[in-house]
């Protein structure tokens, strides 16, 4: 009979397991706590936009009204100057 033959591959032990499933896990935590940190951010951020957003949509009111305005002035005007020029 013959020895049996030597196992090949690579042998890793329960210890070095262990370690590395450490090292793995901690690396995920560190991974969702910056994911929690990206994400408050983006929340902050939306509020934000949404916030200048409507000043945005309050000043293109105002320039319109405002547009509006000097057009009636000035055609009252324009009507005003005829009318006393006769």
């Amino acid at each position: 009979m013959t020895a049996p033959a030597e196992p090949s591959g690579v042998y890793i032990s329960s210890a070095r397991m262990y370690t590395e499933l450490r090292s793995l896990s901690d690396g995920v935590t560190r991974v969702e706590t910056k994911l929690d940190g990206i994400g408050r951010g983006l929340t902050d951020l939306s509020k934000d936009v949404a916030d200048h957003e409507s000043r945005l949509r309050t000043l293109e009111h105002a320039i319109w009204r405002a547009a509006g305005g000097a057009a009636v002035l000035g055609a009252g005007s324009g009507v005003l100057a005829q009318f006393l020029m006769r």
